[in-house]
């Protein structure tokens, strides 16, 4: 699904999957809607991260949701995941849709700086397609994204991202 989203001075881009694997995924401390808690990808050291760019409205992005959930019962503590929104969702939209959806998982909030590094974005390229998904080993390398398209249909309903996840946990 494309979302259009307005991000300050750079505009985030679409990429196909795989575009940014084999760098070093960029450090982050995000709040999650309440500003309760600030979630830094040094929090994740010596463990599987799944991040999730999403955005609530998205029927695609529920799907992962579901899915992250899974991974998240599967894999225990071996494997952490984060999903991220960025404006217009909000504090409110957020909370309706961990209720609806019965989320456990953390949705942390970005006004798009994490995303720009993530995606690597250029100027004057201006939307992202969502879910977007960033698999990042333990060692803080950014090993597989993918953007939801028919032929990764299977990593983000669960069995190609299991097969992944199996991969990184076998190193």
């Amino acid at each position: 699904m494309r979302f259009i989203v307005g991000l300050f001075l750079w505009g985030a881009v679409a990429l196909a999957a795989g575009d940014q694997a084999g760098r070093r995924a960029p450090g982050f401390a995000l709040p999650d809607p309440e500003y309760k808690r600030f979630y830094d990808l040094q929090d994740y050291k010596g463990k599987v991260l799944l991040i999730d760019i999403m955005t609530t409205s998205c029927p695609h992005c529920m799907v992962l949701s579901t899915t992250l959930e899974k991974v998240k019962e599967r894999y225990g503590d071996k494997v952490s995941v984060l999903s991220v929104v960025l404006p217009p969702d909000n504090q409110e939209t957020v909370s309706k849709y961990i209720a609806t959806n019965k989320i456990t998982v953390p949705i942390v909030c970005d006004m798009g700086q994490m995303t720009i590094s993530y995606l690597n974005a250029k100027p004057g390229q201006a939307h992202l397609d969502v879910p977007h998904l960033f698999i990042i080993d333990q060692t803080g390398i950014i090993r597989n994204d993918f953007e939801y398209d028919e032929k990764d249909r299977s990593v983000f309903e669960g069995p190609g991202l299991f097969a992944e996840i199996d991969r990184l946990l076998k190193k």
